[in-house]
């Protein structure tokens, strides 16, 4: 065993390979976090200035958005940082928040889309029940729920995490995870990784069950329905399940990939665990925004009402 040590600083080990191309890594970080901040801010005051828009769907979505905002204000600063330093270090305290805000973001992402499957399940399978179900009191514990629950499962992982005793301090991705730290522990993480296995049960598997419930139901409900019926039902479902599914891939994907040391793995791995920060901050709110015919119509009229200013200001001068 080696020596154990009380690892205060870790060392972020892809960047130092990067060379001169870390220049071009930047020049399109910077675009793109620019352009997930610009399309999901959008959505926000859409959805939060438009009264006909005060529904829970929408609701629901914009607590997608300010996730969106959150999980990538946790990581995009400090990977700019990293990009144009010569030393690329972290703190014990700076890594650990690091974590808390990327896996938070991460879970609040999956319950956040468990909720908007049970309000398309109510919508759809009892639509006459619906406004006596989908209450303000509802709404509000419904999204409570989903920010604080998965909060303190990761405060709980970290605190496990923490108290390891480690015998290194690098760690071979451009963010710090949980893993990543967990595999430098000196001693045996068996009750980690029981830790770990239950709250992925509660946090990830159990909502998936109900999504796929929720939508069984729907699709039940849809086949014995009318075409318009089916119809309308299945426009609004469609992002929802757009998000869902290549969330899920990315998520399911990262967890395994990222229990392999192999050399073959490392690169889909870190590609992967980028596409969590970046896919769906840029997807959520252009499938949305393209797709609810209410947010497309609001967003286009508010952009003929600026055009209708701003014309007669510029030919008055």
């Amino acid at each position: 065993m080696e020596n154990e040590s009380s690892t205060n600083i870790f060392l972020l080990t892809v960047f130092s390979d990067m060379g001169h191309s870390k220049y071009v890594y930047f020049f399109f970080a910077v675009a793109g976090y620019l352009l997930m901040i610009f399309l999901n801010v959008i959505l926000v005051l859409v959805i939060f200035l438009e009264r006909s828009l005060h529904e829970p769907m929408y609701i629901f979505l914009c607590n997608l958005s300010v996730n969106s905002l959150y999980g990538t204000a946790g990581f995009f600063p400090r990977l700019l940082a990293d990009l144009l330093s010569d030393t690329h270090t972290i703190s014990r305290t700076g890594c650990f928040t690091q974590i808390f805000v990327i896996y938070s973001y991460g879970i609040w992402e999956f319950t956040i889309l468990t909720v908007m499957a049970y309000d398309r399940y109510v919508a759809i399978c009892k639509p006459l029940q619906y406004n006596s179900i989908m209450t303000p009191r509802k709404i509000s514990i419904l999204i409570t729920f989903a920010w604080f629950y998965p909060a303190f499962c990761i405060t709980l992982v970290i605190i496990f995490s923490s108290r390891l005793p480690l015998c290194g301090n690098q760690i071979e991705r451009v963010y710090c995870s949980n893993w990543s730290v967990v595999r430098l522990s000196c001693i045996p993480t068996t009750f980690n990784n029981i830790a770990g296995f239950f709250l992925t049960v509660t946090i990830v598997f159990l909502p998936l069950g109900f999504i796929l419930f929720s939508y069984l139901s729907i699709l039940v409900v849809c086949f014995n329905s009318s075409k318009e019926f089916r119809k309308k039902a299945l426009k609004t479902c469609i992002p929802h399940l757009i998000t869902l599914i290549s969330y899920s891939i990315a998520t399911f994907s990262d967890i395994t990939l990222s229990r392999y040391q192999s050399e073959d793995v490392k690169v889909v791995s870190l590609i992967i665990s980028l596409e969590l920060l970046v896919i769906p901050p840029l997807l959520n709110p252009l499938i949305y925004g393209m797709n609810l015919p209410e947010i497309r119509k609001k967003i286009i009229r508010k952009q003929k009402i600026s055009l209708s200013t701003e014309i007669p200001h510029v030919m008055r001068h």
